[in-house]
Parts: structure tokens; C-alpha cells; sequence
């Protein structure tokens, strides 16, 4: 073997040695160009809820994009921290996507003595999809029978009656409950709380007249707010909302007891840290392309949901912000979940 047959060997073995140690450390590159396979989009709650709504929504979309199904994969339990620490703790290859909340990545960490998963530091932010207010409304026959149409109705009767009521959420530590307990502590009322395992079981309780008050994201109920089996009393957001614009704010309707009262949602995809750049970037891009077109547009403003597409660094400063922001209430309304 000649002397310049073994330098070009060496040359050539470095090469492919270096080619091998570039693709363990960015899986995505290993298995070629992303994606070659289905992409699992996390869920965190229950079939029925605007999270699985919305995440059902982009995922055809992002289907057509690349060339592979996005699948959606229901994972409920802990206020959405169960599918939260999945996909924290996943492949960073961009096959395993989740489909995060304002309660995931906004309250959680104060809400709950111990997180599985850092919402800060185990995820790279893509974008956020929509957001939403919530709406404090009640089963309509027991809203009659009870002789409440409105807010203040609603908090007289609470005081005269404490603990005659309950109050629906889609798990400890959501939004939906977080805002109940905010409307609780201002207005000094007392509901007994009952945490499902999603928005969809608790609205099918409420329908059914098991459960008598909710903040629920609009989006999920408004089916059954058209077909006039839930009432509306307000919305949670600062501003009326376009898809209920005869229903006040909280505020609005409550008067001094509830100055400044606002708990409204948001919905976002998120990927495990360390995922690739492109990859995230190409999400985001395609995910801003379908919440543009009219169909998808008009569909979520119907249904009461503001549709976003922002940036990576957008969503990601909105995350930091949300924290310091869901901090102060949860310790202002008292809420804790151990």
C-alpha cells in the first residue's frame, strides 16, 4: 500500500467518521430529509376540548405540506402536565410535536409544587396557533330554574347559597379552572370543584345538568351554546368577543367586585429542545400559511378563537411573559394543585 493510498484511507475513514458523529447529534439529518415518516402532534387533554380542536385543525393542513400524516395523539392527565413530559422528554427529530396551553406553559409552574418537565428550558417554542377567551356559562334549565340570567344573578345566588353550586374544569391547574378560581376569590363566592380529564367530558356533564358552572374556552363550546343547552354570562377576555358580541365581559357584567378581571387562553405548537432550527422554522412558516387562508380563518373566528402564526421568538417572549403574568394571579387567587 502506497504511502499516498493510505493518506487518502485516513482522509476518507475521518470523513465518514465525522459524517456518523453530525447525524447522532442532529437526528433529523440521520434519517434524511424531515419528514420521512408520521409526525405525532401531543395533545395533553381530552378528545372535545379547543386544544384538540385547534391541533385538528393545523394537522391536515401541515399533512398537505409535507407530505406525511400528522397524527394527533390525546394524552390527558395533570392539568396537561402527562403530555407535556412526553413530549419533553422525546426525540429532539421533529416527529413529536405537542400542542401546549396557556396552562402548560403559562401557569403550571406556579400552579404545582413540582413540574416534570421545564415549560422554559425542554421545549423550542414554533408558533402559537390561536387564542382564545374563555366564557363562564351554565347549563341553561338550571340557569332558568335558578332564576339567574346574567353575573350578578350568579353571585347573589352563590353568597345566599354556598356550595349549592359546582364548578366543571378540564383538569387541575387549566385555564378553566384557574379562571374560576380568579372569579372565586373576587367576588368571594364559593363553588365546589370538579376536574376532568379534559374540556369535552366536562361539557357532556354540563349538558347533562352535572355540573352547573364552567369558564370554558369558546371554541369547544360553542356548539352547545347555539343549540341552547349552555348559557353564556360573560366572557373572560378584556374585550367582547366577535363570535358572542351581545355577551359582556366578566368585568362588564360584574361591575366594581370585578374590575380588572381577565383570564383568557392561548394555544401553541411546541417541540422538544434541541430540535432543529429548519425544521422549526418550516413548521412555523406552513402554519402561518394555513391560518391565512379563508377557510381556516373564518372557521376559527366563528367559533370564537383568534388565529396567530407568529414567530418562534414572538412565541417564545410570549411564553416568558405569561409566566411572570399567571404567577401573580395564581397567587392572588390562592389556587395550589399538589
Amino acid at each position: 500500500m502506497t504511502p499516498a493510498f493510505k493518506s487518502k484511507r485516513r482522509l476518507t475513514l475521518a470523513a465518514c467518521a465525522a459524517a456518523v458523529m453530525f447525524s447522532m447529534a442532529n437526528p433529523a439529518v440521520a434519517q434524511g430529509t424531515w419528514p420521512t415518516k408520521p409526525v405525532r402532534i401531543v395533545v395533553p387533554f381530552a378528545a372535545g376540548g379547543t386544544t384538540d380542536i385547534l391541533a385538528r385543525a393545523v394537522a391536515p393542513e401541515l399533512g398537505k405540506a409535507f407530505g406525511q400524516p400528522f397524527i394527533v395523539d390525546n394524552r390527558a392527565g395533570a392539568g396537561g402536565n402527562v403530555g407535556a413530559d412526553i413530549v419533553a422528554k422525546s426525540p429532539p427529530d421533529g416527529y413529536t410535536l405537542l400542542m401546549g396551553t396557556v396552562g402548560t406553559h403559562g401557569i403550571n409552574r406556579a400552579l404545582y409544587s413540582k413540574l416534570p418537565y421545564d415549560p422554559i428550558k425542554d421545549f423550542a417554542p414554533i408558533t402559537m396557533v390561536a387564542a382564545v377567551p374563555n366564557v363562564m356559562e351554565m347549563n341553561a334549565d338550571k340557569a332558568r330554574a335558578l332564576g339567574i340570567h346574567n353575573v350578578v344573578d350568579f353571585i347573589k345566588y352563590a353568597k345566599a347559597n354556598p356550595g349549592k353550586l359546582n364548578m366543571a374544569s378540564s383538569g387541575n391547574g387549566t385555564s378553566i379552572h384557574l379562571a374560576g378560581e380568579l372569579f372565586k376569590s373576587m367576588t368571594g363566592t364559593f363553588m365546589a370543584h370538579i376536574p376532568y380529564r379534559g374540556s369535552g367530558p366536562a361539557l357532556l356533564d354540563m349538558v347533562g345538568g352535572n355540573a352547573d358552572v364552567m369558564f370554558d374556552n369558546l371554541p369547544a363550546s360553542m356548539q352547545q351554546i347555539k343549540a341552547g343547552k349552555l348559557v353564556p354570562l360573560a366572557v373572560t377576555s378584556s374585550r367582547r368577543s366577535a363570535a358572542l358580541p351581545d355577551v359582556p365581559t366578566v368585568e362588564e357584567a360584574g361591575g366594581p367586585t370585578l374590575k380588572g378581571y381577565e383570564a383568557s387562553s392561548w394555544f401553541g405548537l411546541l417541540a422538544p429542545a434541541g430540535t432543529p432550527p429548519d425544521i422549526v422554522n418550516r413548521l412555523q412558516q406552513e402554519v402561518a400559511k394555513s391560518l391565512g387562508t379563508p377557510a381556516i380563518k373564518e372557521k376559527m373566528l366563528a367559533q370564537g378563537a383568534i388565529p396567530s402564526g407568529n414567530t418562534p421568538a414572538e412565541f417564545a417572549r410570549l411564553i416568558d411573559h405569561e409566566h411572570i403574568k399567571w404567577a401573580k394571579v395564581v397567587k392572588e387567587s390562592g389556587a395550589k394543585v399538589d
